[in-house]
């Protein structure tokens, strides 16, 4: 638990904000507006916390938190880790075992024999071969950390499992895969080339939830902005959910308020409006 110093609420209608980053937080080129930046310090000045909750590994979002002076817990992997910035660990995680990764590679592989294979472990990125034309945001800017047989790596639990492909065969393998393992793991889905695979207990809600609660901020005063699939379960239990205008239609639906896109700074937008009350109509 948090020392006392935190546990008190602001004079603000939520206490904490939650943000997606790729679709939501960020442009598409991937860069924060100065008037986002701008609007997320003076929320962290007025006490509320603003806390990143992505699919990314730590080190795909670290330039990102420091940009924005953020100190909070990172939400990472879809949920699967928790990351404390200030300690440089992790103070949850919730792996896939090792022999339900194994299987799920088998099963990904029999559909489609040339799926790209990506394991994160922790915060290393374990592959068999990288293919340059399905890129993922990790792999535009980091290398694997290993690259061999996938049976070396298979050896501990998986943080995350990513299965890579051209679009028109995503079906088949998420298909082969969700036939199998229904119910035994979480699929994630965020980009339609990827398919990503993380422990069944794991997601973003989960993970926010054991974030407010280490913070003692009940949900009610809780703000989620997402845009994928994987935002849905937190933007609907969130005390406001919140879609960006260009978020997909499953995310629109369970939100409370759309707000412009990830292009037009909807998350300052939706700071500005909702946790300051500004009149933006």
């Amino acid at each position: 638990m948090e020392s006392g110093a935190n546990t008190h609420h602001t004079d603000l209608p939520f206490d904490m904000v939650a943000v997606d980053l790729d679709g939501t937080l960020l442009r598409d080129d991937k860069q924060v507006t100065v008037r986002t930046v701008k609007t997320i310090q003076k929320a962290i000045k007025h006490g509320v916390k603003v806390v990143i909750a992505t699919a990314r590994p730590p080190r795909g979002m670290r330039h990102i938190a420091e940009a924005l002076k953020i100190d909070t817990y990172w939400v990472t992997y879809n949920g699967a880790m928790i990351f404390d910035p200030k300690i440089n660990k992790h103070i949850h995680h919730q792996p896939l075992p090792s022999a339900l990764a194994k299987k799920i590679v088998k099963a990904a592989r029999k559909a489609d024999k040339d799926c790209v294979i990506s394991l994160e472990i922790l915060d290393k990125w374990y592959t068999d071969h990288v293919d340059e034309s399905l890129p993922t945001e990790i792999s535009r800017h980091f290398s694997p950390d290993f690259v061999g047989p996938l049976e070396a790596f298979l050896k501990v639990p998986v943080t995350k499992l990513l299965a890579l492909a051209p679009p028109e065969r995503i079906p088949n393998i998420r298909m082969a895969v969700e036939k199998k393992f229904a119910g035994q793991v979480t699929a994630a889905v965020s980009d339609n080339h990827l398919l990503q695979y993380i422990h069944k207990d794991a997601d973003k809600c989960i993970a926010l939830k054991k974030v407010a609660n280490l913070y003692d901020i009940d949900p009610s005063r809780v703000m989620c902005i997402g845009d994928a699939p994987n935002d849905v379960s937190m933007i609907q239990w969130a005390g406001k959910g919140v879609a960006v205008s260009n978020a997909w239609d499953c995310a629109k639906q369970v939100a409370d308020a759309i707000v412009p896109s990830n292009e037009e700074a909807g998350v300052a937008y939706a700071i500005r409006k909702f946790v300051f009350g500004e009149d933006l109509d």
